[in-house]
């Protein structure tokens, strides 16, 4: 077979190596389920990758949608194997070298975030050693080459004006006729008919909701004060959108009950200047040029690399263990 990605095949059954299988009358205690390069990926070590999500999904689902979420979930969580080997032995060829004392102080930070990690247990001082390795390697051959210049932090804001917008604001009071219980509902909506009736008459807004709101803020003459756009129940943004300054909305029924609006005032969206937000995007272009480059460099090991996969169908052994998660590219140790 031909070195290269391209030669990522999918065999529809265990091909185990006879030697390195342990096998019994009724299962597979464990088998080869990928060999990367030089590196084996046996299915013992894949049944802790996937613990969590298999149980999470187990949870969930069942049936067929069941065993397809766990067939993802699967290939997923091999592919991430997969990947993290090819990493570690990136670094490894780069002589990436990583201290006992870098370990442990990871480790102490580790649970300062509230990790549990067992310093007794080598698989955790393991998974803690090769996570360092991974930042470090990632950093070395990504972020060092990864540069957010001036013309690209301007280009992002140009492209994403609403991103850094301020929205709308909105002054209002409201009167809300809340039905006492489900069978109260007719009552309360004959109240609010009245109430609009009154407001129609030209009663004052504010002697009404004092005295037949329901809304905590009643006593003050139904002034919510200041809400922004995205604060407030999708009904009522929808209603005040149409409206102008001073105006009265008809009834607005929602799941909280019947409310009346009065637009006290309305602020446009306005948009921030550049210079404001230039640190805010510079850390977003530097993370989106970031994940860009790793995507790109991943790849390039993956058609470096000899992969083939001896794996087809679903684990039957639920998994004890959990790894580390795979570093993200952005982030930093």
């Amino acid at each position: 077979m031909a070195p290269g990605w391209l030669r990522y095949t999918i065999l529809f059954a265990f091909g185990l190596i006879a030697q390195t299988s342990l096998l019994s009358a009724a299962q597979i205690e464990d088998g080869i389920v990928a060999i990367v390069n030089s590196d084996l990926i046996m299915l013992s070590e894949m049944k802790r990758e996937l613990a969590p999500e298999r149980e999470r999904i187990q949870k969930e689902y069942r049936g067929d949608s069941l065993a397809r979420r766990l067939k993802t979930a699967e290939y997923m969580a091999l592919t991430t194997m997969i990947e993290r080997k090819l990493q570690l032995q990136e670094a490894k060829a780069r002589n990436i070298v990583v201290t006992d004392q870098e370990v442990r102080q990871a480790i102490q930070q580790m649970k300062q975030q509230g990790r549990t990690i067992d310093e007794a247990n080598p698989a955790d001082m393991k998974s803690a050693r090769e996570q360092l390795m991974l930042f470090r390697i990632v950093d070395r051959d990504v972020r060092s080459a990864v540069i957010a210049g001036d013309s690209d932090l301007k280009r992002y804001f140009q492209e994403h004006r609403d991103r850094f917008a301020l929205s709308e604001e909105y002054t209002l009071s409201q009167i809300l006729i809340q039905a006492r219980s489900p069978s109260d509902t007719a009552d309360a909506r004959e109240k609010v008919r009245e109430v609009m009736t009154r407001l129609k008459q030209g009663e004052s807004f504010e002697d009404l909701a004092l005295r037949f709101s329901d809304g905590p803020n009643a006593s003050h003459g139904g002034h919510l004060g200041l809400v922004r756009q995205g604060e407030l129940l999708p009904e009522i943004e929808r209603t005040i959108a149409t409206m102008v300054p001073g105006g009265i909305s008809d009834t607005i029924e929602t799941p909280d009950g019947f409310h009346i609006v009065r637009l006290e005032d309305k602020k446009p969206k306005q948009f921030r200047p550049y210079e404001q937000v230039r640190t805010e995007i510079q850390g977003l272009v530097f993370q989106q040029k970031s994940e860009d480059a790793f995507q790109s460099w991943l790849a390039n090991l993956k058609n470096k690399a000899y992969i083939e996969i001896k794996f087809e169908s679903a684990l039957s052994e639920p998994p004890t263990t959990a790894p580390a998660p795979r570093p993200s590219p952005t982030s930093k140790q």
